[in-house]
């Protein structure tokens, strides 16, 4: 991997909740190494307000968020992407764009917090759990040694990181 920052875009199919999510938490972890993007196959149009309380509550800048497609990562003018991750079963089961520079891709999927009915405080749990387990999954890809790994390794570690879940003791 090179010496700049590298670009990672987090998809869902909504781009109003996990996704926002993931691209707060990492621009803040990895602020240094990553600048992190968020998009939808079919957008809302509208960040959930839960999503960006989550982010205030975990000390993460709200600003800036909003819901978007995909598309805007596709062609000319884009940010070039090292990385690619699905966050919702339903967009890594879409036919996805295909993304210029060939990014590593890996679906690390969450459930979703917004599909929570109830009352505001399981609401605001649902998106506390999610946004924990996108956390753990982002400092696990922080520690890796990039420059070391070679593509097919890191495609592997990509991968068993879409699988982890958070140590017992939350954030």
């Amino acid at each position: 991997m090179s010496d700049r920052n590298l670009n990672v875009l987090f998809v869902c199919t909504g781009n109003s909740a996990r996704s926002v999510l993931a691209e707060g938490l990492m621009n803040h972890l990895g602020a240094t190494r990553f600048r992190a993007f968020s998009a939808g196959s079919s957008p809302t149009g509208v960040v959930n307000p839960f999503a960006l309380a989550t982010l205030a509550q975990l000390g993460m800048p709200v600003d800036g968020f909003r819901s978007k497609s995909w598309s805007e990562f596709e062609g000319p003018g884009a940010p070039a992407l090292d990385f690619v991750f699905t966050v919702c079963d339903n967009a890594a089961g879409e036919v996805c764009p295909i993304w210029p520079g060939q990014p590593m891709t890996a679906h690390w999927g969450v459930p979703d917090p917004a599909a929570v009915t109830g009352t505001d405080d399981a609401k605001r749990r649902a998106f506390m759990t999610a946004a924990v387990v996108l956390r753990r999954r982002i400092e696990l890809l922080l520690a890796l040694p990039l420059h070391r790994l070679e593509r097919l390794s890191l495609q592997r570690e990509l991968d068993d990181i879409g699988k982890a879940t958070p140590p017992a003791d939350g954030v």
